[in-house]
């Protein structure tokens, strides 16, 4: 069942206790990108997406390294005992630094390699059509794996086959792994890029704005006949004062002090 804005806000913030405590219980993790994108995979997976159903849609990370954020998600559907998220990238626990299908039950693709998700989705959705399935896949992108050339050719496809039942979402927070995404490889306007390639893109100024994400996926749901993609404008380690729009915090675990002040900063 859909949830109300009042209620997707209370999951947010949920959601950003889970990634903090996985984060530091295993004192290794991608703390930055996990809560970069938490608005955006709260809204999809409890308002936006059917996840029960004949036909439930399918979700790839293809940013798979922010896999804290989908466990915590999970967590907060039920769908996972919370205590579990400390087991985060303990040998043997489902719940691995990267998303592994076939691990956990809601988990549709492997992902890790960057630039591989999206040519993953429209496998899928080109599947669905195949199988008259009604059913939409969902791919969360991250800024810095847009300089891989496979996802430009996964976009022509898509465009090609006119696959409106796809949806991307970039996690557009500015920075990747070395530094800024500026700085190592400049993207340009990304919403003039996806729109040349055949896509229906839409550009979100806070792209932690929840009210403003679902009106554009109601805005992508129009498209029957062109992929749509929407990239979200995010700040890396949002929720946290101290690890706000810092690039330290993309694969950094907190501090038993750190850990103290982010968990009362998220209350």
């Amino acid at each position: 069942m859909k949830k109300s804005r009042s209620q997707l806000e209370v999951i947010a913030r949920q959601t950003r206790q889970y990634i903090l405590q996985a984060v530091y219980a295993a004192q290794s993790g991608h703390a930055g990108p996990s809560l970069s994108m938490v608005e955006i995979m709260v809204t999809l997976r409890f308002s936006e997406m059917m996840v029960d159903g004949k036909f439930p849609d399918r979700f790839i990370l293809s940013k798979g390294h922010a896999a804290p954020c989908y466990y915590a998600a999970e967590a907060a559907a039920g769908r996972i005992v919370p205590d579990q998220l400390k087991t985060l990238r303990q040998l043997g626990s489902p719940l691995q630094g990267h998303p592994v299908r076939g691990t956990m039950p809601f988990i549709d693709a492997s992902t890790g390699s960057l630039g591989q998700g999206l040519s993953m989705g429209i496998g899928y959705a080109l599947g669905a059509r195949l199988r008259g399935e009604d059913r939409r896949v969902y791919v969360v992108l991250g800024d810095g794996e847009m300089q891989e050339g496979q996802i430009w050719e996964a976009a022509m496809s898509a465009a090609k086959f006119k696959l409106g039942n796809v949806l991307a979402i970039v996690d557009h927070n500015k920075f990747q792994n070395e530094d800024s995404v500026e700085k190592q490889m400049p993207l340009g306007s990304l919403l003039e890029k996806w729109n040349s390639f055949g896509w229906h893109a839409q550009e979100l100024s806070n792209g932690h704005d929840i009210d403003a994400l679902l009106r554009s996926y109601n805005e992508a749901r129009k498209e029957s006949d062109r992929p749509s993609i929407v990239i979200a404008n995010t700040i890396k380690g949002r929720g946290v004062s101290f690890m706000e729009g810092n690039m330290e915090w993309h694969s950094k675990a907190p501090s038993d002090e750190e850990f103290k002040v982010a968990q009362r900063e998220l209350v």
